[in-house]
């Protein structure tokens, strides 16, 4: 090699082996999940082939005896005779409006794992349409009272009664204007002013979803920062907007986007030698189950451990450590409390976990019962325009933003919050909630069921301990005993905080009775020595085989 050349090809040796340490390390602080790898994620599902099972191979799919399979024929049978006698009225109207409706094909196509779902809607359907609510009742069309456990989405946290009351008190206080749009209803500035209060920052925006709100923030982060990357954590849901939910379910690349592992020294070490990252994504429900994704019993295969769940104390300890480390390298640093925004404290998962963000986004309840997003930040993020480069914005707008109807119910449930019966709801909120986890778990375990939950105050989910490739049922045993869940099923369970303990006894005794139900149908049968790993083992080589021609052995 020439003299003159050896400098420039030590250089390029240089450069070669930093990238090479760079693109370790970016790796290396992924979460070894399929959750943390999201490009492989999505070869994978676009290569698992569609198959369901026969008569006979749906109550036998993990090889039970014929006395178990005969159990289960008769339990189901039974359940959907049950289903058809009690939510006739409900169940026709679902069906009608299906054909029309691709929300309802979807979420019923996802109720349960693929290989048995035709069956299932075919018995077990589940109605879309109820009648009426009460407190934290509901009733269907066939007049079918059930203890509401959806939480509308996470919408639902002081009670269906009390957003009733906002959203009249704010029809009543816009009425005057209506929906006149571009001009400003009078009450947006008293919300502007106890929202400032409550997160702590300098300003705010108004839009239509938390999807958006989220959009603006991420936005907002790459124009300051003038950096492309943003960071979220495997497992999180940041709304459906491509940039922040890669992979499965987004048909387009999200190549701007890093899914690194939540709780993890790998992560903060990336965060800290990277130049190229604008924004870090918090979603605080990733406390209930760090690095996993949402639970859903459309992917329940087996028995589910339900993720880390994270104590207070550690996860606020996680959260102030990212924080500094986004704070010494330029990065936003984004709380996405969309979903758990004053579910947890009055001002939101910030002060419940003593965290200080750069922005946070809001939705769900703040709406008083309607929709709504909003983005409160620091003055020099919020800015979108440079004061010496006049044609450089970072715009957003929406024609339905600040709209004077949202605007004046969610006044009505800022003043809420700040009288003395509810805020002595949050008084000792975590005590409350974690009684009641414990009371149905001892109940579970002295009737010898395999069902256990874990919770973040309000928001639960089920684990279910039995190796059982059938723990899916269990959404539907709870049905029939009365209580709804959404469509993720035993995955998400939300409460509102006017669930009095009498309620929640009688909460108690329905889980026992499904348990029961379960237990008597056959469904938690599993094969001596089986363990998750082995049924989820026992799938994948069955789906191999379908994806090779072979047919369901």
């Amino acid at each position: 090699m020439h003299p003159l050349l050896l400098p420039l090809a030590a250089a390029t040796g240089l450069l070669a082996a930093t990238q090479g340490r760079r693109r370790l390390a970016l790796s290396r602080a992924k979460h070894p999940s399929l959750g943390g790898h999201v490009r492989m994620a999505k070869r994978v599902a676009g290569q698992l082939p569609f198959y369901d099972y026969g008569d006979d191979r749906f109550f036998e799919a993990d090889g039970a005896p014929a006395e178990i399979a005969a159990r289960r024929r008769a339990s189901f049978e039974a359940l959907a005779t049950l289903f058809a006698e009690r939510f006739p009225k409900t169940l026709a109207l679902t069906r009608e409006t299906r054909e029309g409706l691709s929300d309802l094909q979807f979420t019923g196509r996802y109720r349960v794992p693929f290989q048995f779902s035709r069956r299932v809607r075919e018995a077990l359907g589940v109605g879309a349409f109820l009648d009426r609510s009460e407190g934290p009742l509901v009733w269907d069309l066939d007049g079918n009272r059930l203890i509401d456990l959806t939480g509308s989405y996470g919408v639902n946290l002081l009670g269906h009664d009390l957003y009733k009351q906002t959203i009249r008190e704010g029809v009543e206080m816009a009425e005057p204007l209506g929906p006149v749009l571009g001009a400003l209803h009078p009450v947006v500035a008293d919300n502007v002013a106890r929202l400032r209060a409550l997160s702590g920052m300098d300003e705010l925006s108004f839009h239509m979803s938390g999807t958006e709100a989220v959009m603006q923030a991420v936005r907002l982060a790459r124009y300051h920062t003038g950096r492309r990357r943003l960071v979220r954590f495997a497992g999180a849901y940041h709304g459906w907007w491509g940039d922040v939910q890669p992979g499965v379910g987004n048909p387009v690349p999200a190549d701007g986007t890093l899914t690194l592992a939540d709780l993890s020294e790998r992560t903060l070490k990336v965060l800290a030698t990277r130049r190229d990252i604008a924004c870090v994504l918090v979603n605080p429900l990733q406390a209930l189950h760090a690095n996993g994704g949402a639970p859903s019993d459309g992917q329940l295969v087996a028995g589910r451990g339900g993720g880390r769940q994270v104590a207070r104390a550690d996860y606020a300890a996680w959260l102030q450590r990212l924080a500094a480390t986004c704070r010494a390298n330029g990065i936003v640093l984004i709380l996405d409390d969309v979903f758990m925004g004053f579910r947890l404290a009055p001002g939101g998962a910030a002060e419940y976990f003593g965290v200080e963000p750069d922005l946070v986004t809001y939705g769900k309840t703040l709406g008083g019962g309607l929709p709504v997003g909003v983005l409160a930040g620091r003055a020099a993020l919020m800015k979108r325009w440079r004061d010496d480069r006049p044609g450089d914005i970072c715009f957003a707008r929406g024609t339905f933003n600040a709209h004077p109807y949202v605007m004046a119910a969610m006044n009505a449930f800022l003043r809420r919050l700040e009288t003395p019966a509810v805020r002595a709801l949050y008084a000792d909120m975590d005590a409350r909630w974690r009684g009641r986890a414990e009371q149905l778990n001892a109940r579970l375990a002295a009737e010898g069921l395999p069902l256990r939950v874990a919770h973040l105050t309000t928001v639960w989910t089920v684990l279910h301990d039995a190796p059982s490739a059938y723990n899916w049922m269990l959404q539907y045993h709870l049905r029939a005993a009365g209580l709804a869940l959404s469509w993720v099923g035993t995955g998400r369970l939300i409460f509102s905080l006017d669930i009095d303990d009498a309620l929640f006894a009688e909460i108690v005794e329905r889980f026992v009775t499904a348990g029961r139900a379960m237990r008597d149908g056959g469904w938690w049968w599993h094969p001596a020595g089986a363990t998750d790993k082995s049924v989820r083992r026992r799938l994948l080589r069955e789906m191999i085989a379908v994806r090779l021609g072979r047919g369901v052995a």
